[in-house]
Formats: structure tokens, sequence, C-alpha cells
């Protein structure tokens, strides 16, 4: 495998999950019975999700900015002569002067040591605009003490990065009085303060936010791995990670230890029977607790619950017991779980003592194979109703409201590049997909920007996204058409109006093509926006119960209903290239009303549905 995809390994947790599936992680599969009562939190079926990769967000404080020494121990391991600050409205693949200077560096390098200035205030003082778009729910990429951009090489769990907090040397001295085996020693810093009034000003607006648990393994640089290369044996973590061999002068032997699927910058936690072992987990708890109560004061003041990277890599031993753990420090809490694979690979986690939910990729495959991909390889409305069906079905009750439907994220290119580029390989083939929509491994990926064509399949798939069963979630940017191949290209700045933006005129391998212009689409804006308000006004779209009434796959139409409290909202979803007129029992003798465009059919008038597009019917009033 070449060396970019190997180096890529260290931070793109979901590049090859599939095969660590198969030859890698742990993975007891314990199946019990499913459970009658749901165990999953009810405020979790009414959010609409919103996920922030915090260092490309927003930069809401220039004087945080790391300096060159803040990223040193990140990828790539050496660090470059020259460096600064990356421009936020630069053209993508262009390279700045400072980046020049380095010229031996191949292009990955070079955008991997690129940092923006994303921090905690730049997204605070955004929540207004999440709030306005409808968002009432936020999942946090990692933010814990890290020298990558990612930082899902985490130096530590129980502080925030430094440079998102207004005092980044400040920051570091108290941490580096602390004793991390006691938390009795443990500060809060200013990073961590501004958290917590992140925390605050997310509840003032009646929304929930929860952290990336990446608790798998820490980073080369974090606190343990550190101690454990200094004093070796004699290390009070020399315990906690898969030591191979150490350091002996006597025989010749060489420290070794084992890195996650091999990658030696992310020293993964040592288990036995009863999962992470004594040491990592007791700190793993005790940093639990620190997000969801701090100082004590209550549940109010904490994150309301958590997303877990790379959750099939832990035995299902630990994450049982910490479960528990959480529900003890707030019964409410929401655990949503990493794992992409087949159904029946997921359903021992969903069983109401480890997740609540999961990150839906099941249903993103699902919705590129009816909605996106071409002729040649689509599925009908039957199999596509067919595949939702089995999602729904397999889990316990509850499970499929609160899973988190989503189709982009940081780990596969934007929902824009899959339309651009789709048919040339099947979303859920995850692991070859995965490294042919890496732009900068292949160059027959396009990074073109989006036709209108494109947007209008983007909008059809928002509109099933915003009314099916389950958690609508949206990467950041999709709402403004962002585009971009896998990573490192799905994690461009986010576009703010107030900004204005180079065109993107570069290729990858440094070529130039016609001119993009960069900007917020404001009409895809406020697609998301009026659905996204729909859902939140109408309780049957959140909670109400599913039924297929259409699945024609001679029309490509597919119509379903949902119905809660004596409300039914029933979707139609025209995926056809001509208009439609829809002729079904549930619609006779009866006025509706289009919710979605405002428009009245009434009583004997046909019910038309335009091509690549949708209706949103509730009865008149």
């Amino acid at each position: 495998m070449k060396s970019y995809l190997l180096l890529k390994m260290k931070f793109n947790i979901l590049g090859v999950l599939l095969t660590v599936l198969i030859v890698g992680c742990t993975n007891h599969s314990e199946k019990k019975p499913i459970q009658q009562e749901e165990f999953v939190p009810h405020w979790a079926k009414t959010v609409v999700w919103y996920q922030i990769f915090p260092e490309r967000f927003r930069d809401g404080d220039i004087s945080n900015n790391p300096t060159i020494t803040d990223i040193s121990g990140a990828d790539p391991q050496e660090l470059p002569e020259f460096w600064q600050i990356h421009p936020w409205a630069s053209d993508w693949y262009e390279l700045q002067e400072y980046e020049k200077k380095n010229n031996k560096s191949d292009m990955w390098k070079h955008i991997l040591r690129r940092r923006y200035g994303g921090d905690i205030q730049g997204i605070i003082n955004k929540l207004d605009y999440l709030q306005d778009l409808g968002i009432n729910a936020i999942y946090l990429n990692p933010i814990f003490q890290s020298p990558s951009l990612h930082k899902y090489d985490g130096e530590s769990y129980h502080h925030i990065d430094p440079n998102f907090g207004p005092d980044p040397e400040g920051d570091r001295k108290l941490i580096a009085n602390e004793n991390p085996l006691d938390p009795t020693t443990w500060v809060w810093t200013s990073a961590d303060q501004l958290v917590l009034k992140l925390i605050d000003e997310v509840h003032k607006r009646d929304m929930k936010i929860i952290f990336d648990g990446v608790f798998n393994h820490l980073g080369y640089n974090s606190f343990a791995f550190q101690d454990v290369l200094k004093n070796q044996e004699k290390s009070p973590y020399k315990d906690w990670f898969i030591i191979n061999s150490w350091d002996d002068t006597n025989t010749g032997s060489k420290f070794d230890y084992e890195g996650w699927f091999g990658v030696k910058s992310l020293p993964e936690f040592k288990e036995d029977s009863l999962g992470i072992v004594a040491g990592p987990k007791q700190y793993i708890f005790n940093a639990t607790k620190r997000w969801m109560n701090p100082n004590n004061k209550g549940t109010e003041f904490g994150i309301d619950g958590w997303r877990l990277d790379v959750a099939f890599c832990i035995g299902h031993p630990f994450w049982k017991q910490w479960r528990k753990h959480v529900r003890s420090i707030n019964p409410k809490a929401y655990m949503t779980a990493e794992i992409v694979d087949t159904p029946e690979k997921v359903k021992p986690y969903m069983q109401g003592d480890e997740f609540d939910g999961e990150m839906n990729y099941n249903f993103a495959f699902a919705a590129a194979e009816f909605f996106f991909n071409p002729d040649s390889t689509n599925i009908s409305a039957t199999e596509f109703d067919s595949k939702l069906k089995e999602l729904r079905d397999l889990y316990p009750k509850g499970v499929a409201s609160v899973s988190m439907n989503l189709f982009g994220s940081h780990d596969a290119n934007r929902i824009g590049s899959h339309i651009v580029n789709r048919g040339f390989e099947n979303f859920r083939n995850w692991g070859s997909y995965f490294n042919k929509s890496i732009a900068l491994n292949n160059p027959n990926y396009s990074t073109r920007k989006p036709t209108e064509n494109d947007i209008e399949l983007q909008k059809l798939f928002t509109i099933m996204q915003m009314t099916y069963v389950g958690a609508p979630m949206i990467y950041y940017g999709d709402e403004v058409g962002m585009w971009g191949g896998n990573d490192p290209d799905c994690r461009k700045p986010m576009l703010w109006n107030d900004i204005k933006y180079e065109d993107e005129v570069f290729n990858a391998n440094g070529t130039t093509h016609e001119p993009d212009k960069v900007e917020v689409n404001q009409t895809l804006f406020e697609h998301y926006k009026k659905l996204i308000h729909i859902r939140k006004e109408n309780q049957a779209l959140q909670l109400g119960s599913y039924k297929t009434l259409l699945a024609d796959d001679k029309n490509n139409l597919f119509v379903f209903e949902r119905v809660y409290k004596g409300q039914k909202i029933i979707v139609v979803l025209n995926n056809s290239n001509r208009e439609q007129t829809l002729l079904i029992d549930e619609l006779k003798g009866k006025c509706f009303t289009d919710i979605l465009n405002s428009k009245t059919f009434s009583v004997g008038n046909a019910i038309i549905v335009d091509k690549k597009n949708g209706l949103i019917l509730s009865g008149c009033k």
C-alpha cells in the first residue's frame, strides 16, 4: 500500500474499517434477546444533528492560533522549515508562498500541515447561525489536547486543546503541574472553561451537544505514552499499552509496541477479558465524568452524550461497563457508535447494554444506490424500501429513531462531490470507495464544483433525510454547497457570507482548470433550513410511525407516511427524470397541502410532482 494511504490511516479512522473487522480488531459478537422497552433517550428522536470539525469551522480568536511548535508530533512527523497559519479563503489546492519554500514536500504533506485557526470561540460565535438553520444538536469532532488538525491522536482526554482556547501558553503551564493519575490535581484551563461556556450557550438555546470519545488509543505525544518511552518498565503507565519489547542494552532488545492497525503514532490500549485494562479504563471513566458533570455541579453543566470512535475495535465488555457508568451520571445521555459494517455486524452493539444508535452509514449507502447511482447500478424503489425496512426492523425498538442518518462526514467525500462522481464505485463498497474517492490518490476523481443539476439531486436526498425515521445529521458546510473528495478535501474551511473566497483554479497535481466560484449557495441553504423547520414543527416526522405507501419501480416513485397522535404526513419522492402524477388510494377524495412548496391540492385535482423532486403532504386545515 502506498505510504500516503498508510499515513492517512493514522487519522482517517474509517478508511480501512471493513478490512479491520475481518482481520484485526476485537469483536465479541454477543447476541441477546431484543428488549421490549425502549432504552434510548427520548430527546435523541427529536433532534437534527450538525457535525462540526472544529479546526475548520470558524476562527473566533486569532490570538490563539497555533505556531509551528504547537503542531510538533502531528503527521507528517518532520516539521517544515517554513510555516504559517493558512489563509482561510485561499484556493484549496494552490500552494502559498511559505509552502513553495518547502519544495521537497508532496501535496498531501502540505495540506496535512495546514492550520486555519478554527477554535471554540468560533463555534460560540456561530451558534445563532445554527439556531437559525434549525439545528438543535451538535456533534463535535475531537477537541481534546492534540498536535494534529483532527485530534484523533489525543495527548489527554481531560483537557481541551490549548489552541482552541484564549491562553495556550498559560494552559500548558497549568497542565504541566498536574498528576494525570490523580483527578484531584486536574485544573480547569482557560480552554476547558471556554468549552463549559460553549456547553452553557448551547443549552441556553435548547440545544444538545456531544463530544467525540476516542478511547481505543492515545496519541504518541500523550502524557502516558511519553512516560513509558522515558521510563520504560518503571513507568506507572507501563501496563496501559501493548508493549512487545523493552529497551535492554544487555540483550540488545529495542522498545516496540502496538499501534492502532500498525500505526505507531496511535499506541493502542491493552485489553483483557474484561475490556480495556484497569489503568486506562479508570482514566477514561474519570474523564467521562469530568465532561458530563463538571465540578460535580450537575449534569446540566455537562455534555449530553458521546460519539464513540472506532467502537468495534474495543471489546463488548468495556462498552457494557462504560454505558452503566455514563447512565449513572446522566440517565438521559445519548451514546452513538461509529461502526461501518453490515447491519448484522452492527446489531450486537445495539441491544440496550452498549449504544443507543449509530452513525448510520447503511442509510447513506442505500440512499446513494437509489438516488445517485447511474441507471446501470442503481436499485429500484422496491429494493430501496427493502433495505430501509431491514435497518428499521433489525434493531430493538427506538434504535432506528435515534441513529444518525448522515451522508457525508469527516471520513467520506462530501455529498456534492459524491454526486459529481457518481458511478465510479458503489459507496457501500467502503474500503474500495474510500481510497478511490481521495482526489490526491485518484487523478480520475473530479474535484469540480457541483452543477445546478447536481444540487437538485442533493435537495431530493435532503427531503428524504429530513422526513424519514431517524435523526438527520448534516456535515458542516453541506447546507451551503461545500464540495470536496475524501479526506483531506472534505475538511476545507467552512463557507461564510462575510468572507470573500478565491476561486478554485488549481487541481491536486498543480495544473489549473476553469475557475469554480467559491461562495455560499443561498438557495441550497434555504432548502435545508425550510426542511429542518418542517421536521421540527411536525412531530409526526420525529416520532411518528412509518408505512410505505408506494414503491413504484416503473415510475421510480417512492411514497411513505408518518403518523403521530392523529397527524399524518405523506412524503412523495419522484426519483425519475420526468414529471409524475400520483395515484394512490390514500390521496383520493382528500385535500392536501404541500408544506414544502406551499401548494394546495384540492379534492379531485391531480397531485403532480416534478422530476427529481418531492412533496411533503399534510391534510388541508
